[in-house]
């Protein structure tokens, strides 16, 4: 997978990005910088193309390192709980701590992501059956029963707009000043490039790492840390993409094979590509009007991931 082309990709798909919308933008608009076209560009057109991006890469990288981690082609923040105990997290923030910064709930949110992943590790380490399958399957209950729990709440407080409406991957209300806690993912991404090697050995097996001289321990609670911190911050951002973090990383390595420092940057390079592509789709089906990314994505990448078992099991 050439990265040249997926850059190439990416620029032509951010163009077409900023002159799609409810209100017309031309070239010659910009050329003679007409204020009010100005203003939505750089008010709502270019935070949202930002916030794609980042949380295209943000999402796909984690993916990677949680695909890495559980040696699971199949795993991701969607069926390893983490998004279901991200959006628990930000339920109990606005129940009990409903007058504090997003980021405190962005924080609140980033702990119950951390819990679950780590509950689902620990899960994972006591089956000693790690089908494919099985092992997503398990995410997938898992997350069944926190998002059950997430409802009982969000129902008995009267919270069940409030978190629907929250929650739902879109990008249509970004704009200047309600987008930038994204920012927090990038330097986390770059941590992610420092440790690749040590991601790829660990994937390689507990003995097997700890053997080369690996701190597995260490190396595999970091990379947790860094897709429930991402999760958090994208899920309280922009709301719950799915299959995103699935997907795209199943893609590259099919491509690239399974070093993971070879697949960092096509992986972050495919995840915007793919978002940008969904959130164009979702503003020209039925414009004027949007469908969200969530709706675009979710229908995508569930056609994708069906490929992805049969291709699998052939």
């Amino acid at each position: 997978m050439k990265k040249r082309y997926l850059l190439f990709v990416l620029i032509i798909l951010s163009v077409v990005s900023i002159f799609i919308g409810v209100k017309e933008i031309s070239l010659s608009d910009i050329f003679y910088l007409r204020n009010d076209k100005i203003q939505i560009l750089f008010l709502s057109r270019f935070p949202r193309l930002i916030s794609i991006i980042v949380a295209g890469i943000g999402m796909s990288i984690s993916g990677l390192i949680m695909q890495q981690i559980t040696q699971n082609k199949f795993v991701s923040p969607t069926t390893a709980a983490t998004i279901d105990s991200a959006k628990l997290g930000i339920l109990v923030s606005l129940i009990l701590f409903s007058t504090v910064s997003v980021f405190t709930k962005m924080l609140i949110s980033f702990i119950f992501a951390l819990v679950g992943s780590f509950l689902f590790m620990v899960i994972l380490k006591k089956i000693k059956y790690k089908n494919a399958v099985i092992v997503p399957l398990l995410g997938i209950m898992l997350g069944s029963i926190i998002d059950s729990m997430a409802t009982f709440l969000a129902y008995k407080y009267d919270l069940v707009q409030n978190v629907s409406s929250w929650l739902q991957g879109d990008f249509s209300m970004v704009i200047k000043g309600r987008y930038e806690l994204l920012y927090i993912s990038i330097p986390l991404v770059f941590i992610a490039f420092l440790y690749a090697n040590k991601f790829t050995l660990a994937g390689m097996g507990e003995d097997f790492s700890i053997n080369l001289g690996l701190n597995y321990n260490k190396v595999v609670n970091l990379g947790i840390s860094i897709v429930a911190l991402i999760t958090s911050v994208v899920v309280i951002t922009v709301g719950k993409i799915p299959f995103l973090g699935l997907i795209i990383p199943n893609i590259v390595t099919m491509y690239q094979g399974d070093n993971l420092k070879n697949n960092l940057v096509p992986t972050a390079l495919f995840g915007p590509v793919f978002l940008l592509f969904c959130d164009i789709l979702g503003r020209i089906i039925i414009y004027p009007y949007e469908i969200s990314i969530g709706l675009t994505a979710g229908v995508l990448g569930s056609l994708i991931f069906i490929y992805l078992l049969i291709r699998r099991n052939a």
